[in-house]
C-alpha cells in the first residue's frame, strides 16, 4: 500500500511562497464533542491536478470541503489555500479566499424561481460586474457544458443531469481556481454521470483548474482519474490518459479520521489485493 505523504511544517510556507500546491493541509484536526473527525490530516492539491477523496459515510469527506471554505475551523493544524493559511482567517478575509473557490453541490442547488442565466450570472450580477460582460461569460460557460440553448430556461425544466451542469457553470462563471465537487453525481444515471465526469476532466485539462472530488461513486471516481481531454478542431475528445497524465489525478481513502490510503488508480488497485478495508470498499 502506498505511504501517505506528510508535509513538512517547516518547509510549507517557503514552498507556498515560491508557487507551491494550491492547497495544504498540515496535520489538521477536528472533533465534535467525543467524536474525532479528522485526525492529524496532511496532503497538498498541485494546480491542475485532483484529488479524490473516498470512504464511508461520516468518515469526514465533505468536511474537508467546509475546513477549505471556512466554514468549520480545525481544533489543531494548518490549512493553506492559494498560498495563504485560511484556518485562522476573519470572516472577511475569508471572502475573498472563497472568490477563487467553485462549489459543486450534490443536488446542484439551483435557485429555483430564476433562469438558468440568472442562476450562472449570479455571483458576477451580484459582484456588480457590468452586464453585457456577465452575460458574455455566461454564455461561455454554458457553451462550455453544452447547454447554450437553455439559458432562458428555469431549473424545472431541465434534467438532473442537465441541473448538475448549469451548477458547473455557475460554479466556473467567477474563473475559480479551484472547482470543489460534493458527490456531484449522486442519484445520476451511469451515462449522465458520464457527462458529468467529462465535464470536470474537460475544467481540469483545459482551463488547469485544481480540484477536489468527494465521492462515493468508483466509476466516477476512476473515470475522472484515468481520463484526459483533448481539443479536436472545434470540439473536445475525451481518452485514456496516459501513465504520467493519470497518476496526476490521486485518491485519499479516509478511515476513522485518518488517511488510510493515498496513491493514484493503479496503486489503489494493487492496495486492494492486501488490504482487507480496501477491498470491501472497492468492491
Amino acid at each position: 500500500m502506498a505511504v501517505a505523504p506528510q508535509p513538512r511544517p517547516e518547509l510549507l510556507d517557503e514552498a507556498l511562497a515560491h508557487g507551491g500546491p494550491i492547497v495544504v493541509f498540515d496535520k489538521v484536526t477536528l472533533a465534535f464533542d467525543e467524536k474525532v473527525i479528522l485526525d492529524e490530516i496532511s496532503f497538498t492539491l498541485r494546480t491542475g491536478h485532483t484529488k479524490v477523496f473516498l470512504g464511508a459515510s461520516g468518515a469526514g469527506k465533505s468536511t474537508i470541503l467546509r475546513l477549505m471554505l471556512g466554514l468549520l475551523k480545525p481544533d489543531g493544524g494548518r490549512i493553506f489555500v492559494n498560498g495563504q493559511r485560511v484556518d485562522d482567517m476573519t470572516e472577511d478575509r475569508l471572502m475573498a479566499v472563497r472568490a477563487d473557490l467553485g462549489m459543486v453541490f450534490q443536488e446542484g442547488a439551483l435557485f429555483d424561481s430564476l433562469t438558468v442565466r440568472e442562476n450562472v450570472g449570479y455571483k458576477l450580477f451580484e459582484q456588480k460586474v457590468p452586464w453585457d460582460e456577465a452575460n458574455r461569460r455566461v454564455e461561455e460557460v454554458l457553451g462550455f457544458v453544452r447547454l447554450a440553448e437553455f439559458i432562458d430556461r428555469k431549473p424545472s425544466e431541465l434534467s438532473g443531469g442537465q441541473r448538475r451542469r448549469v451548477a458547473i457553470a455557475r460554479a466556473m462563471a467567477a474563473k475559480p481556481r479551484i472547482l470543489l465537487y460534493d458527490e456531484p453525481t449522486t442519484g445520476l444515471d451511469p451515462i449522465t454521470s458520464i457527462t458529468i465526469d467529462e465535464e470536470i476532466i474537460k475544467l481540469r485539462d483545459l482551463e488547469a483548474v485544481s480540484s477536489i472530488l468527494v465521492t462515493h461513486q468508483l466509476r466516477d471516481a476512476f473515470y475522472v482519474a484515468e481520463h484526459m481531454a483533448v481539443r479536436e478542431g472545434n470540439g473536445v475528445r475525451f481518452e485514456r490518459a496516459p501513465a504520467q497524465k493519470a497518476n496526476e489525478a490521486e485518491f485519499i481513502m479516509l478511515r476513522d479520521g485518518r488517511i488510510a490510503f493515498e496513491g493514484n488508480a493503479s496503486e489503489l488497485r494493487e492496495a486492494q489485493k492486501h488490504d482487507p478495508y480496501i477491498e470491501a470498499f472497492l468492491s
